[in-house]
């Protein structure tokens, strides 16, 4: 994927494999940035994260790595991180921007909603 910065540079997206990851540590100055997710479709939002995360995990050789990560890279394994903790970037969302996607909340709680790419919704 491409991203685009704010400063209308075009940052390469990167693919990484991390097996058993766990966050060492949070850093930088925290920075807001607009984000989604295809598990939440149509709804965006700043959402402020540290700058830079340490991680420890395993590659696809089984090595033990621990590296740092910056920028739009730290941002991507910290949502992504936050999947494997349970937490979608709705939780990071302010108090009133969480109000105003209340309604777009539910309807994709209902299954209301179309989507540009397949979805699976849990009746019952």
């Amino acid at each position: 994927t491409i991203q685009m910065m704010d400063e209308g540079k075009e940052e390469e997206g990167f693919k990484a494999v991390f097996i058993n990851p766990e966050k060492v540590q949070e850093g930088g100055n925290p920075w807001a940035y607009e984000e989604g997710c295809l598990s939440i479709p149509d709804i965006h939002g700043d959402v402020e994260r540290p700058a830079q995360i340490k991680l420890k995990y395993f590659d696809t050789d089984w090595q033990p790595q621990e590296k740092v990560f910056n920028g739009i890279h730290a941002r991507v394994i910290q949502h992504e991180y936050d999947h494997i903790e349970g937490i979608l970037f709705v939780e990071h969302l302010k108090p009133l921007k969480k109000r105003r996607i209340k309604r777009g909340l539910e309807s994709i709680r209902k299954g209301e909603i179309e989507s540009k790419y397949k979805m699976r919704f849990a009746r019952g």
